[in-house]
């Protein structure tokens, strides 16, 4: 995920007003940011709800069970490491989630007792898939990991180029991946690959893609949202974005696809890749796919407001929290809820807006994190007001967008022309990893199955 705390004139790059054609952004490093967040209550942790109980993790290091009807704590567990993007999934009454102190914890969900736990090399920031008795989730050290759902015993791993923060998602028993290597992966329940495909930079999903009919839809840091056939791992369309990448996940409604990208603009695609409409926050972050119910769109942005627009793309509604909202919302008997930097868990009414109650973690002080924006550089040639080459009536209906470094000709820039080939350009033995891509390391995807597995665990009882 992307962190952002107001416009980008609290960044790096001051407030200048010129024309997008006139910015060149490049990326000058892989992006790091989230492993150099330090300790706090802030919650980006996307709530999973059962039987009236949400669970969520929180940079206090705590996850937590909370009870929606008294509005009060049931039980927390503190971990040995803080939880951010690490979004928990649910089981068979066992919660399952990773830390950045390297562990897969596997929690009984009515006490909070923990049942096993498992080691892995690195960090883990994304959600676990539970799927054929085993447990999948993916480490900053490159690697997947299947574990045993019962007793968190490894069974295999899977390796790829760099680290990775990828929700694994399952597809007719198939296992798609990313990795900042920026390939897509496809894997077999067994840990081998299928096929991979190739994108211009890292893949960050901390929730589970998108997949529809067949076809997975993920963004990459490139700058591209992409549709890839599952079954072939060949290209069907991109499309373009802005400027500072994106690792969101896209959400499907009425065969139309929602997505918000990393310099605040949130998007209508269609599902042949044609854009239908956008929205701009005022170049905000938005790093989470959105909610779509009952014809209304909801998403949480860098600005510390989730937003509700209509199918339409006109804005509705906004709510304001005192920390950006980085977390996916979550509806649960007509109530939305989600979690806020501010150190706070919210719930508020969809229709209206307007705040229902809210959960304070552990400690109000907010998580630390380094400046936004770090690993790009940004070259101006000259000075030149956008307002001229903006035509009043493109987007009439939609918010004004205002000129700044993440605000675009309102003339459509992008092609929905693929530009890749359509034959793969993988090899599925061998691979050399681009000067892009930061890594000169010839290197082949390795299957290791463990004989003694580095977890501790308990039986469950």
């Amino acid at each position: 995920m992307e962190f952002g705390f107001g416009s980008f004139d609290t960044a790096e790059f001051g407030d200048f007003e010129v024309d997008v054609e006139d910015v060149r952004i490049s990326k000058k490093k892989r992006y790091d940011r989230i492993w150099k967040v330090g300790i706090g209550g802030s919650v980006c942790s996307k709530p999973v709800i059962d039987n009236n109980i949400a669970y969520f993790g929180s940079l206090d290091q705590n996850v937590y069970a909370v009870d929606l009807n008294t509005r009060k704590e049931v039980w927390r567990l503190r971990t040995n490491g803080l939880i951010l993007d690490s979004s928990p999934s649910l089981h068979d009454g066992v919660l399952f989630i990773g830390t950045f102190g390297n562990d897969m914890h596997a929690i009984n969900a009515s006490d909070g007792t923990e049942l096993w736990k498992f080691r892995a090399g690195a960090e883990i920031n994304s959600r676990p898939l539970v799927f054929n008795d085993m447990v999948f989730f993916t480490s900053k050290n490159g690697y997947m990991y299947a574990v045993s759902e019962s007793f968190g015993k490894e069974m295999w791993r899977f390796k790829t180029g760099a680290e990775m923060v990828s929700a694994p998602t399952q597809c007719d028993g198939k296992i798609i991946i990313g990795s900042y290597d920026g390939y897509l992966y496809c894997v077999s329940l067994d840990g081998k690959e299928l096929w991979r495909f190739r994108t211009g930079a890292e893949i960050e999903n901390d929730d589970h893609f998108l997949i529809h009919d067949g076809v997975v839809y993920f963004g990459s840091f490139d700058n591209y949202l992409y549709a890839v056939d599952v079954g072939t791992g060949k290209e069907i369309w991109r499309f373009r974005t802005g400027k500072y990448g994106n690792c969101g996940v896209p959400r499907m409604y009425g065969n139309v696809i929602y997505y918000g990208s990393r310099d605040g603009i949130f998007y209508a695609i269609s599902i042949d890749g044609k854009e239908l409409w956008r929205f701009n926050t005022g170049k905000e972050i938005i790093d989470k796919g959105p909610l779509v119910y009952k014809n209304k769109i909801y998403f949480g942005a860098g600005d510390n407001n989730v937003y509700c627009l209509g199918l339409d793309g006109n804005e509705l509604w906004r709510f304001r929290t005192n920390g950006g909202v980085y977390t996916s919302i979550v509806e649960h008997k007509g109530t939305l809820y989600f979690g806020s930097w501010d150190c706070h868990v919210y719930a508020i009414n969809p229709d209206s807006g307007k705040e229902i109650w809210r959960f304070t973690t552990s400690t109000q002080t907010p998580a630390p994190l380094p400046p936004a924006y770090e690993c790009f550089e940004m070259e101006i040639k000259k000075d030149t007001h956008i307002e001229d080459a903006i035509s009043e009536d493109k987007y009439a209906g939609r918010r004004h967008e205002h000129a700044s470094l993440s605000s675009y000709h309102v003339t459509s820039e992008y092609s929905t022309k693929s530009e890749y080939k359509q034959k793969s350009d993988y090899d599925v033995n061998l691979v050399m990893f681009e000067e892009s891509l930061e890594s000169d390391n010839i290197w082949t995807s390795d299957l290791k199955v463990s004989t003694q597995p580095d977890s501790t665990w308990m039986s469950k009882k």
